[in-house]
């Protein structure tokens, strides 16, 4: 049996069964998380900018913008899916090196408008796109995360898979969809290596494609079934896809999420908890460094490089500025890439002072582990030297419940009103008892 037909038979023969408790938290914790990602990036670009372009998918349709502006469904789901990873600050499968909230989420929630359906029923999707794309993430691992952005190649498979799942598409239906959006998988890191807006783009346009391999799907629409092996042989390592697929519906992925802690390039953050940990352990003032040193897993070189950032989409992916950031001003939080931030003088200073390299040790447990030594040589001859073994967020360290709804209040907060921010959340919170989304 093809994986595309293993997780069509397994999303079937699961429709009956009641979500267990903690399953049903964690998906709740994963779309409050969306929309706390999902406000900031909704008013700015390139989300803004997609409103203009795609003008006339607007202001009709039964799906809705984060705003509140209708839509049709796959403009729903494209340009919804972009601001929630604009600003990033979306959720992370560590081991699939993905952000499967972006599209998934957005792809899942346009789709149910659309169709009138329960929270029930958004949450289930949500879940099962979460469990079918995380495996696929994983399987790919660091072979395809070389030169492909995972968030846009592997979240065509979580909102193509939640979106069968809220149709009720039959196993062979649900097959083909994946067999389908495996071939619109396609998202390259290069995107993010200049200054652009292309890489949030990445995760709406596999939200757009989930959508469509859905419904295409649902009308008749059939694909290559063996299409993911082929997805494994030309953009991966030719991945065992029994042993991918063999813990479906028994461990469940979407209880591991890791929610960010701070408002950039997640492979930065082990660095940045560690240096704030030195800084509380020394007590210094950043006029007392004299040196800081990082070693850290070659895709945090590699992706968070810039050396002089000038815009925020380069400070976000600066692992020498967010680093110097938060030894300055204590936090990477979205002020941190607001203009006279990333003009400060104290920081530019000290980002003269730190010093990246590859630790060998720490790349060897990528993806599994993401961590940094920090070593801080102060100008009277103290120094410390601290490893961060995971980072704020992880599961092995998550953020708690009210931490959860203390970020969603900080970034929706000042888009929407405190108090509509937090009648969003408590709504969320019982998501599972909404008969309609509309």
């Amino acid at each position: 049996m093809y994986a595309a037909e293993r997780c069509g038979a397994w999303a079937e023969a699961q429709r009956g069964t009641p979500l267990a408790a903690d399953v049903l938290h964690h998906a709740k914790r994963a779309v409050i998380d969306w929309h706390a990602a999902l406000y900031p990036g909704a008013v700015v670009p390139p989300a803004t900018l997609l409103e203009q372009s795609l003008a006339e998918e607007l202001n009709h349709g039964d799906a809705f913008l984060a705003l509140g502006k209708r839509a049709t469904t796959r403009a729903a789901a494209l340009i919804n899916g972009t601001a929630a990873h604009t600003v990033e600050v979306d959720d992370i499968y560590r081991d699939g090196i993905y952000h499967p909230g972006a599209p998934t989420i957005a792809a899942a929630l346009a789709l149910s408008q659309t169709e009138n359906l329960s929270g029930a029923a958004l949450l289930r999707g949500i879940v099962v796109g979460y469990e079918i794309s995380t495996r696929i993430g994983a399987a790919m691992g660091r072979a395809h995360y070389k030169h492909w952005h995972n968030t846009g190649t592997i979240g065509c498979f979580g909102a193509a898979a939640a979106c069968s799942e809220l149709l009720g598409l039959k196993k062979e239906q649900f097959s083909h969809a994946l067999a389908t959006v495996a071939t619109f998988a396609a998202a390259l890191q290069q995107a993010f290596r200049m200054d652009s807006m292309s890489k949030p783009l990445h995760a709406g346009r596999a939200a757009e494609a989930g959508v469509t391999a859905a419904l295409a799907a649902q009308a008749g629409v059939t694909g290559s079934l063996d299409c993911i092996e082929g997805f494994g042989r030309a953009m991966g390592d030719d991945p065992d896809w029994e042993k991918a697929l063999a813990t479906l519906g028994r461990d469940w992925h979407i209880t591991r999420m890791t929610f960010k802690n701070h408002a950039c390039c997640g492979h930065t953050f082990a660095a940045i908890d560690g240096a704030l940990e030195v800084k509380r352990r020394l007590g210094l003032r950043t006029d007392d460094i004299r040196s800081v040193s990082i070693g850290t897993y070659r895709a945090g070189l590699e992706v968070a490089h810039y050396e002089e950032p000038r815009t925020p989409a380069e400070g976000r992916f600066s692992l020498k500025y967010v680093v110097a950031t938060a030894l300055t001003h204590g936090s990477v939080r979205l002020a941190a890439f607001e203009e006279d931030r990333l003009k400060d003088p104290g920081t530019r200073a000290l980002m003269k002072k730190v010093a990246v390299a590859l630790d060998p040790e720490l790349d060897a447990r990528f993806p599994a582990q993401r961590a940094a030594r920090v070593a801080i040589r102060l100008a009277d001859g103290r120094s410390e030297e601290f490893l961060q073994p995971t980072r704020k967020g992880d599961p092995d360290m998550p953020l708690s419940d009210t931490e959860l709804e203390e970020k969603f209040l900080e970034l929706a907060g000042p888009v929407l009103g405190d108090g509509a921010a937090r009648k969003l959340l408590e709504r969320l919170w019982r998501l599972e008892k909404q008969s309609s989304l509309v």
